[in-house]
């Protein structure tokens, strides 16, 4: 892969962070996880096609028939269980762990956390929630997922239906998460985009946010996306190999690469 050599702007501020200073933020989308076999939403043979979105993932679609949205998210959840983080997981929990650094997440698919270790990372934000765990639909009970659950699991706590831990249509992102979020890229020095087109709110805007308070802005995408004119770094390329380039680039040394 041929990909042009990083501006002097970029190189400064990763060379800044390598040192202690400034701060890295993160974004990531669907398209870092899909060489791990897992399906985008959008797009041909996405988890959209052919299905209603409204038929499966919104609060009403749970009232109504909550055993078909446990299905297909059992289903779902079987496949993020068996998929293994991708080397992109695995370079960026290196590079977050390697500087001051927030990885903000619109994937539910928790492949960050395997790769992070422990199924989890301090520094890590699950904008969109997880599908590895459950909530309840009436208190405030949450817990891990080992498995898929059979039938509509029920909460130990209150009784009430327990339901996938993730953010539907029509509903708010938790407000400390999207706080930790805008606060990681209105301070970053410099902020990594991975794998995502750009049209999702409020996420899409986060790297908007960076930019406005002057971070330098590295993206990495095989397809033209709505942040490319953001872009001080473009790699129009996947994310396990862009995100490799990046690394070798701008991190080898804080990394041990």
């Amino acid at each position: 892969m041929t990909t042009p050599d990083p501006p002097a702007r970029v190189v400064a501020a990763a060379r800044a962070l390598a040192t202690g200073e400034g701060h890295l933020a993160i974004l990531t989308g669907a398209g870092v996880s899909v060489a791990a076999g897992l399906a985008t939403f959008r797009g041909p043979h996405g988890l959209w096609e052919g299905r209603d979105p409204t038929e499966l993932a919104t609060p009403e679609a749970f009232a109504r028939d909550p055993e078909a949205v446990w299905r297909w998210y059992g289903a779902r959840l079987a496949g993020c269980l068996a998929a293994e983080a991708t080397r992109a997981h695995h370079d960026l929990a290196a590079i977050a762990g390697a500087v001051s650094a927030t990885l903000v997440t619109q994937n539910v698919d928790g492949l960050h956390g395997v790769a992070a270790g422990g199924g989890g990372a301090a520094n890590l934000v699950e904008l969109h929630g997880s599908i590895r765990r459950a909530r309840c639909s009436a208190c405030p009970y949450a817990t891990a997922l080992a498995e898929p659950p059979v039938g509509v699991p029920q909460c130990p706590t209150c009784g009430g239906a327990l339901r996938p831990d993730v953010v539907w249509f029509g509903e708010a992102l938790a407000a400390a998460d999207i706080a930790r979020a805008e606060a990681a890229f209105a301070s970053a020095t410099l902020a990594l985009v991975v794998g995502t087109s750009g049209t999702v709110w409020p996420a899409a805007g986060l790297a908007h946010l960076a930019e406005a308070f002057g971070a330098v802005l590295v993206l990495v995408d095989p397809e033209e996306t709505h942040l490319d004119d953001l872009a001080d770094w473009r790699l129009s390329t996947g994310a396990d190999e862009g995100v490799r380039v990046v690394r070798d680039a701008l991190f080898a040394d804080a990394v041990g690469a």
